[in-house]
């Protein structure tokens, strides 16, 4: 049955006394079936007895709503919300923030696959480091990293712990500490998670992805053996967000895009007065012009 949602403005009283080691993870379905009869059940695979997954449906995709669905009885699945209204990565996320007293935060897009261990190896890597604020796994493929950039940003943090450093990481195969949410709220109307990650990491939080590098399949990379983008009717028809607002229009447009975003982060500066005032809008109007040029 679908839920009534928190007012997505507070927390629950009860969900700043954090609960162990619990990991709740958040997965977004919407239009996708193919996806998400892969993406779900890898995700459940991951769980151990400390994880909840936590489920929320848009729109009235009937297929895709039946295939989620199917899954919402799991032992696994903690709660299960159905929006009719595409509502995105906002209201869902601060419903699950609000809702839930995990010691870690999460969220897996349903067009993503991750291998089974990943909570695990994160969660051994923030009970490592109390300063760790979202760390996560990476979408870089071997033929995207760039030795000279990548090395810059490789940082230790003890025996065994090293990060591939950058002050945020993608939205989803990550795990934030709920400590950094009690402190600085829920997302914000338009925050972006990017937004999110470097408002953390000036008040002092290290992000960055877990190295040796976790890969997370993402499916709607045209790279990936799963992808359902194959032609550019395919790519109009399930076009990705982030796709929309660059307004890419064809899929090698797209293929591109993904090659220049793995060397975006790769190249993306540590020192974070970079991140402010008339730096960062320098930094966003040259990335701009570069991406008209490399289009």
């Amino acid at each position: 049955m679908a839920e009534t949602m928190a007012d997505p403005l507070t927390v629950r009283s009860g969900a700043n006394a954090t609960e162990g080691l619990v990991v709740d993870v958040l997965m977004i379905t919407f239009n996708a079936p193919g996806y998400v009869k892969l993406s779900l059940p890898r995700l459940l695979d991951s769980c151990d007895e400390q994880t909840r997954i936590w489920l929320w449906h848009n729109g009235t995709h009937e297929e895709t709503l039946e295939v989620t669905k199917g899954f919402a009885s799991d032992p696994r699945v903690h709660r299960f919300h159905h929006s009719i209204e595409n509502v995105r990565l906002t209201d869902p996320t601060n419903w699950m923030w609000a809702e839930s007293n995990g010691a870690f935060l999460s969220k897996v897009d349903d067009d993503c696959l991750l291998p089974v261990d990943w909570i695990k190896r994160l969660r051994h890597a923030h009970e490592g480091n109390d300063e760790f604020g979202a760390i996560g796994a990476s979408r870089l493929r071997e033929e995207d990293i760039i030795p000279e950039a990548f090395e810059k940003k490789l940082q230790n943090f003890g025996p065994g712990l090293d990060l591939f450093r950058n002050h945020w990481v993608q939205g989803s195969g990550y795990l934030l500490k709920r400590k950094w949410v009690d402190k600085h709220g829920l997302l914000k109307p338009d925050q972006s998670w990017t937004n999110y990650c470097l408002e953390l990491a000036l008040d002092g939080a290290i992000n960055g992805f877990l190295y040796p590098l976790i890969f997370e399949d993402h499916m709607d990379d045209p790279r990936s053996e799963h992808t359902l983008l194959h032609t550019d009717d395919d790519f109009r028809w399930r076009m990705p967000l982030s796709a929309k607002r660059s307004k890419v229009q064809t899929l090698d447009d797209w293929g591109r895009r993904m090659r220049r975003s793995a060397r975006e982060v790769q190249e993306a500066s540590l020192d974070l007065r970079s991140w402010v005032g008339w730096r960062r809008r320098l930094h966003n109007l040259r990335s701009r012009i570069d991406q008209l040029r490399r289009a």
